[in-house]
């Protein structure tokens, strides 16, 4: 048995925290089964985000007929590409893991950690394997895995999940993707650019349900023009037959009395390759935390209360395991939550506040707040104003399509904005200062200079134009 002060299991965002602990003065225990830096870097944002700028290029390039210019391109090492990107991505992991070895505080224990009890884990499988240590403080930072649904057929055939398909050197000719929500999107965007045809197979009325739906059905229908699109389509059976794979997807009703609607017909789809892209499940079931005081919710998920403790004694968790928001900056704002918690003298609750997301496809989406469907079910009185990017210079310019809506209550104070359109990932950052560092209101938009004429500018009039407004029995101009 090795004793350490503190150890976390996960080399992602929990080594944030570890770091600190080592800073202290603390023997700090890592355990990681996989290479060094968690989903984000090895098979997460960080590979994907690398490979779909490439696929963004490309679209710029085949788009220049647009601006009047004619371009075309000779030739794409798509192989070259993929391995580019995944060679950077192990050299960084590398480059942690050779940090971890080389310090004097970090312990690295390469394995699966197994619980033994509340803050005891042993090593299963790796290099370590069999080793057994205690910690007086244990972060819990094990992050998630793909999910695979229950379709019949499908241990019987070949399919990827995100981590592979991160890594396939070259694009289906016909990729069927099942789910969708923002992996498929990604991805759909990225293989149809290189020259795969896509169709995506997704239980819900609109791909991206996770937005606000009026950015999710306009996503749908820019997808539906790209690609073949079967929302409100549940896959319920796979099989494959000369290297040719068939999903049959049955019509859906989603809802209160959500299930496969009877006696409508079913799509079938057949492409020569399937990713399943159904989102995530926690890696708590192979962190037998049965063995713990460390209680989990039906999905699995590590319940934790506003701190980031768990029910077991000196046990914390952060990141994707804990299910609150799967996003990688979520995971770094509970590590620093994490880490004044354990390390400073007085508890701050985690603070989820203006918590904002971004898909990464072509259109791009982006969003924080509220949503306008849940300020209708709470019964709320809000208002809300939607502005075109081709209603400013610089969208006018780029013939760009899209849209930033933004949502308020009665007295100004800024309750959301989502965005479909070029560069929406960074246009909600200023939405969202403004929600955490300013004054919350309308004002602290309006009232900002905003360069002209640039892109910033529909962010700025989506909040300084009309507003009307709704809920509580209530639609009109405000």
């Amino acid at each position: 048995m090795q004793e350490f002060d503190f150890m976390v299991i996960g080399s992602g965002s929990g080594l944030d925290v570890a770091n600190v602990a080592a800073n202290q003065g603390q023997s700090v225990a890592v355990v990681e089964r996989g290479p060094l830096g968690g989903t984000c870097l090895n098979r997460g944002c960080i590979p994907s985000k690398h490979l779909l700028y490439h696929a963004d290029v490309l679209e710029t390039v085949e788009r220049a007929d647009e601006f009047r210019i004619d371009a075309t391109v000779e030739s794409v090492d798509f192989a070259e590409i993929v391995r580019a990107v995944n060679e950077e991505v192990g050299n960084d992991a590398e480059s942690i893991r050779r940090g971890l070895e080389s310090s004097a505080r970090h312990d690295l224990f390469k394995g699966e950690a197994r619980f033994v009890d509340d803050r005891t884990v042993e090593i299963s499988g790796g290099e370590d394997d069999g080793a057994r240590l205690r910690a007086e403080t244990v972060l819990v930072a094990a992050g998630t895995r793909p999910a695979v649904p229950n379709i019949d057929g499908i241990d019987e055939v070949e399919y990827m999940t995100s981590t592979e398909a991160l890594r396939l050197e070259t694009p289906p000719e016909h990729l069927v993707i099942v789910g969708g929500g923002y992996i498929a999107a990604e991805l759909g965007h990225f293989f149809g650019t290189f020259g795969s045809e896509v169709t995506i197979v997704g239980r819900r009325p609109n791909l991206l349900p996770e937005a606000d739906e009026e950015v999710a059905a306009a996503f749908t229908d820019r997808y539906a023009d790209r690609f073949t699109v079967h929302t409100g389509h549940m896959a319920t059976a796979v099989s494959e037959e000369n290297g040719r794979i068939t999903v049959e997807a049955r019509p859906y009703e989603y809802g209160d009395d959500a299930g496969v609607i009877e006696g409508e017909d079913p799509v079938n789809v057949t492409g020569d390759a399937l990713l399943v892209a159904s989102g995530r499940v926690p890696n708590t079931d192979v962190l037998n935390v049965e063995a713990t005081g460390v209680e989990t919710d039906d999905g699995g998920f590590v319940e934790t209360d506003e701190y980031l403790r768990t029910d077991a004694e000196g046990v914390w968790a952060l990141g994707d395991i804990v299910g609150e928001y799967l996003l990688k900056h979520s995971a770094n704002h509970e590590a620093r939550t994490v880490a004044r918690n354990v390390f400073g003298e007085d508890l701050q609750p985690v603070d989820y506040s203006a918590m904002p997301f971004a898909v990464f496809a072509s259109p791009e989406v982006a969003g924080v707040g509220a949503h306008e469907e849940e300020l209708r079910e709470d019964d709320r009185e809000y208002a809300t104003n939607t502005y075109q990017y081709g209603d400013t210079a610089r969208g006018d310019a780029m013939n760009a399509d899209g849209f930033v809506k933004a949502i308020i209550d009665l007295d100004g104070a800024i309750l959301g904005c989502h965005i479909i359109g070029p560069d929406a990932s960074t246009l909600i950052q200023e939405v969202v200062v403004a929600m955490k560092s300013g004054s919350g209101t309308v004002q602290d938009i309006r009232n900002s200079i905003h360069i002209h004429p640039a892109l910033p500018e529909v962010v700025q009039r989506a909040f300084s134009g009309q507003f009307t407004r709704r809920g509580g029995g209530h639609d009109h101009d405000h």
